[in-house]
C-alpha cells in the first residue's frame, strides 16, 4: 500500500523570526540516519527506521549540537527519506519522527528529500537541500560543514562547497579517504569544527 507523500517543502521549526538572510550565517549540516539516529539493519542491509518504535535518537548527538547551538552554528538536518515514495515509510511515521527531532535536537530546519529518484537535484549526493537551505537561512556555504555517514553526504557537502566530515561507522570504512576529515565520535566531530580557525563562528 502506497502512503501519501507530503511535499518535501523546507521549513523552519526554529519559533519566531528566521535569521536575516543578508547576513551570512555558518552552519553545521546533519545527516539524520547513522549521525543523529541510529540506523535499522534489514537482511544485512543499512536502512532507515520505518516507524517511531524504531527511531533512536544518539544521546551523543543530541549533546553535539546543544553545543554547537550554543557556539552560535545553525543546525540544519538533511536526510534522504525515499522509503515514503516507496510505501514503506508513512507521511504520519515521518512527522513524528521530525517531531522528537525538533524536541531533543532544535534545529532551525529539517530538509527531507522523498524521492528515489538519482536524478532529484535534492536527492543527496546532489546539493539541492543544502544550497535551498542555504538561500533560505541566508548561510555562508564555504564556512560552513556537514557531518555524514556515507558516501552520499560526502559527495553532497563536497557540491555545496562545504567541509565535510565522515562519522566513522563499521559499514562506511571504504568512504573515510573521500571526506576532509573522519570522526571517530561525535565528541571528535564537535572538536574537528571548534578547533578550524578560519570556520569557527565568532561570538
Amino acid at each position: 500500500m502506497l502512503h501519501p507523500v507530503p511535499a518535501p517543502v523546507w521549513r523552519s521549526t526554529r519559533k519566531g523570526a528566521l535569521p536575516d538572510p543578508a547576513v551570512p550565517r555558518r552552519a553545521v549540516f546533519l545527516d539524520r540516519d547513522g549521525v543523529i539516529n541510529t540506523v535499522v539493519m534489514r537482511g544485512g542491509v543499512v536502512s532507515s527506521p520505518w516507524t517511531r518504535g524504531e527511531f533512536s535518537i544518539f544521546p551523543e548527538a543530541v549533546d553535539l549540537c546543544a553545543s554547537l547551538r550554543r557556539n552560535g552554528w545553525l543546525l540544519v538536518v538533511v536526510t534522504n527519506q525515499p522509503d515514503l515514495s516507496r510505501g514503506n515509510l508513512a507521511a504520519e511515521e515521518l512527522e513524528a519522527m521530525h517531531a522528537e527531532l525538533q524536541r531533543r535536537i532544535h534545529p532551525d530546519a529539517i530538509e527531507f528529500c522523498a524521492s528515489g529518484d538519482d536524478s532529484d537535484r535534492r536527492r543527496k549526493p546532489h546539493p539541492g537541500m543544502l544550497l535551498d537551505a542555504a538561500e533560505r537561512l541566508g548561510i555562508d556555504l564555504a564556512a560552513s560543514w556537514i557531518i555524514g555517514d556515507s558516501r552520499k553526504d560526502i559527495a553532497a557537502g563536497r557540491a555545496a562547497g562545504v567541509h565535510t566530515i565522515l562519522l566513522a561507522t563499521p559499514y562506511n570504512s571504504a568512504v573515510r579517504e573521500e571526506a576532509d576529515a573522519v570522526a571517530a565520535s561525535h565528541a571528535d566531530a564537535r572538536a574537528i569544527i571548534e578547533a578550524d580557525a578560519d570556520t569557527a563562528p565568532k561570538p
